[in-house]
Formats: C-alpha cells, sequence, structure tokens
C-alpha cells in the first residue's frame, strides 16, 4: 500500500464537525445516489492508474511532492462548503484564514509588514508580480537569467513588457557581470532573482543583485516558486545562505506552498514588500464588496474566484507544522538535502558517471560517462527507460555546452547541447530510500 487511507475517518468526523455548525437552518438533505456514484468513480481510479507513482519514493524525477495528510482532510472537508476567497461574501472563515497563513509564510522571509495572497500557482504568482513592477517602472525592460523559469518571458510578452534573458555562468546563476551592462543602458526596471531554478536548483547571488538594482534604480522579484522553504534549514552552502538571508530586501516573491509547502496543486504565494502596492490593484465591483468594511483579498487580487479550500488547507498545514528552524517542517525538509547531497556524492564518487554542479537544494544531475555529447545524450536516455522498468523514475534535462564544458572537459561537444539526468529529491522518505535508489542506478549504468 503506497496511499495513506488511515485517515479516511478522519476526514468523515470533520465534516460531521463542520456539518454540526449548521444545525439551526431548516433539515435538507442532498441527493447523493451511491449506486449510480460508485461505478463512474471507480472507473476513475482506474484512469489514474495510468500515472507515474509521484507518492512513492522511487518516484525521484520532476517537482511532485504529495501533499500532507492533513492539507488533502482539510481541503475535501472545506469542500463541503466550496468557499471562494475573492471576498468576504463568499469566504468569510477561509479569507481569515489565508490572511493568517499568508502572513506566515511573510514572516517566514523576515516581513512583518507586507501584502500578498494565495495564487492558482507561480505562474499566475509571478505575474501579479511583474505586472506591479510594470506599474511601478512603465515601460521598463524585465530581466531574468537563462536558467529562470520559462514562464517570466511568456507573462512579458502577455503584459506586452520588453523582456530580455541574461547569459549564466558555469554556476547556473546570473551572470552579473552582463547583468551590470544591461543595467548601465537604464531600461531595466525590474530583475528576477531565480532562488532554486526548476533546472538545476541553482540560486542567484541575491545580495549582489540587490546591490546593483539599488544603484541602478530597478526594482528586485524574487522566483523563490520551487526552493523559497529552504530558507528554514541551515545547512545550506554559504552563498545560498546569503540569498536566501537577503530576501527580506527584494520588493516582491513568490513562493509556491504545492512544491515543498505539502499542499494540493494549485497553491501559490505572492508577497510584496510594501503595502502600498495595493493601490494599483483598484477597481470596483458592484455585487461582491458589501458584507464587511475591510480590505477583500479579491481587491488586491488579480485572479477573481480563488478557492478558499486551499487557503484552509495551508492554515491547517502550518499550525502542525510551524514554518520555523529546528521545526518538524525544516526537519523533514534537511531530510531532501541531505538524500541530494548523499546521492551526488555518491555519483561524484563512481567513475561510470559524470557530475555537472553539486546540489544548493534537493536537485542533483549527473549522466552516464561518455566520449561526446551524442554518446553521452544516447546513454542518458537508455539509463532513464532501463530506470523506469525497475521502478526508479528519473527526469531527463537538456543542458547546454557552455554550462557542461566546464565541468566535463574531456568531453566532446559535437553537439550544442547534451542530454542528462535529474532528480529531485523533495520527499523527506529519500533519505531512507537512498540505498535502494542507488542500486537500480548502478545496475541500470
Amino acid at each position: 500500500m503506497s496511499f495513506d487511507r488511515t485517515t479516511l475517518e478522519l476526514l468523515s468526523e470533520a465534516v460531521a464537525h463542520l456539518d454540526a455548525g449548521f444545525d439551526d437552518l431548516p433539515a435538507f438533505a442532498p441527493n447523493s445516489n451511491i449506486d449510480a456514484l460508485r461505478p463512474i468513480l471507480l472507473q476513475a481510479a482506474q484512469r489514474m492508474h495510468d500515472n507515474y507513482p509521484y507518492q512513492h519514493p522511487l518516484y525521484a524525477g520532476q517537482m511532485l511532492k504529495p501533499p500532507h495528510p492533513l492539507a488533502r482532510l482539510t481541503y475535501a472537508m472545506a469542500q463541503f462548503v466550496n468557499p471562494n476567497n475573492h471576498a468576504m461574501d463568499g469566504g468569510r472563515a477561509s479569507s481569515m484564514m489565508e490572511r493568517e497563513a499568508v502572513g506566515e509564510l511573510a514572516s517566514m522571509f523576515g516581513w512583518t509588514r507586507h501584502l500578498g495572497h494565495l495564487c492558482g500557482g507561480g505562474t499566475m504568482a509571478n505575474m501579479e508580480a511583474l505586472w506591479i513592477s510594470n506599474k511601478i517602472n512603465p515601460g521598463k525592460k524585465i530581466i531574468a537569467s537563462d536558467q529562470a523559469h520559462y514562464t517570466h518571458g511568456r507573462i512579458s510578452e502577455v503584459l506586452q513588457i520588453p523582456f530580455t534573458s541574461v547569459a549564466s555562468d558555469a554556476s547556473g546563476q546570473i551572470d552579473l557581470e552582463i547583468l551590470e551592462n544591461l543595467l548601465s543602458e537604464g531600461e531595466v526596471g525590474t530583475i528576477v532573482a531565480t532562488l532554486g531554478t526548476t533546472g538545476l536548483g541553482a540560486t542567484d547571488p541575491l545580495p549582489d543583485i540587490l546591490k546593483l538594482a539599488r544603484a541602478h534604480g530597478a526594482r528586485v522579484h524574487v522566483d523563490a516558486a520551487y526552493g523559497g522553504y529552504f530558507t528554514l534549514i541551515d545547512d545550506l552552502m554559504p552563498q545560498t545562505r546569503a540569498a536566501f538571508n537577503a530576501i527580506s530586501e527584494a520588493d516582491s516573491l513568490v513562493i509556491d506552498p504545492h512544491k515543498h509547502g505539502l499542499q494540493p496543486y494549485g497553491c501559490g504565494c505572492v508577497l510584496f514588500r510594501d503595502p502600498a502596492v495595493g493601490s494599483h490593484y483598484k477597481h470596483n465591483s458592484p455585487y461582491t464588496y458589501f458584507t464587511s468594511a475591510d480590505l477583500h483579498l479579491g481587491e488586491i487580487s488579480l485572479e477573481c474566484s480563488r478557492p478558499g479550500a486551499a487557503a484552509v488547507a495551508l492554515w491547517a498545514t502550518q499550525k502542525h507544522l510551524p514554518l520555523i528552524r529546528e521545526g518538524s517542517f525544516a526537519s523533514d525538509l534537511a531530510k531532501c538535502r541531505r538524500a541530494a547531497k548523499e546521492l551526488f556524492h555518491r555519483l561524484n564518487e563512481d567513475k561510470r558517471f559524470l557530475t555537472i554542479i553539486p546540489p544548493e537544494l534537493d536537485i542533483v544531475l549527473w549522466a552516464p560517462r561518455g566520449k561526446s555529447a551524442s554518446e553521452i545524450s544516447k546513454s542518458a536516455q537508455r539509463m532513464f527507460n532501463e530506470a523506469a522498468a525497475r521502478g526508479l523514475h528519473l527526469a531527463l534535462v537538456s543542458l547546454s555546452e557552455k554550462l557542461l564544458s566546464a565541468c566535463w572537459p574531456m568531453v566532446e561537444f559535437n553537439q550544442t547541447s547534451a542530454i542528462c539526468l535529474r532528480s529531485c529529491l523533495m520527499k523527506p522518505e529519500h533519505e531512507d530510500w537512498i540505498e535502494q535508489i542507488w542500486e537500480i542506478l548502478s545496475a541500470t549504468a
């Protein structure tokens, strides 16, 4: 059994407790024909067999992490009310829970004053941050590393803001010399600093970026959708720790609770250091803002309808696992980091493999040894398939000659890139499963 089913009785208890809060209403029995629902529900379960085992420690590929049992339970429980956190009219309790949960996220980065809310995911959260940036520095260019998420370029196109991708260095970080040259042209409004790139898990040198940005009047937006929670752990490289320590000086921030925050999809979050940016959201709605004089979440969000259940689940999870250093949440995150370091160490010591950059967070990259980029690419694809046949699911990533040649000076680059293997060791259980993972990797090498 790889699914947690022991908590389902607790869900029934929670729903009964929720229902008791509406005992003053006239009796009403929703029409649920169990016999009609069962075959379709089971058919849906059957269709879901066609998935990789994302919930299992032998899935070590893409950024997919199971929600915490409490998050699943509270999300399902809240669905019986199905609140809408666009306005207090649609989600009174869940809107207040969102404010509390978002406040705890802001506090994790040292912000006591902030403006922020939950979003459908990192893409929408980044869009809001860049939209606000353009309101403040209208028409000025947005720049991000070529290792930043592709969504920044696409969002800039949607918002019709000029965008430039900046080359990264051999560590996968934004090239500061190129960045400074671009800033000196005076056309840059916002720099996107990525703390945890999705391909490499690299973190941009935020202290240096902030210094350059302030000197040239640019805003700094931190995309920590993937890596943000790692601010809670101590086992980081010095430059990585310095980057996370500097987040409090940035202008805006994105973090995705549906990644390392143990939440169901989709649950992203955008945060602004200056609450005054809320004035840029100002709009009028003739029918949603009458039951409370307080600021509605819909008045500080580009999205309208948003799932209140996501806020309830996040609130409950953070009550159970507070966002504090040396707490249980941080301890589990540290296990992911240790698992990545151990896997990298084994790969680095084994002559059958080529490693790339040491993991800053919990993403590990490597490839089977080969004489040329084309040979390595073919071997990586074969290893990916053979590992999957043995139950271990990895990911593939295409990396440029510029990045790899610094790590592999002995390799002939007869093509401009090479296919490599990549693992996101996002589950704390991965630390305990490294031996099994290594046995399969060793057998497929």
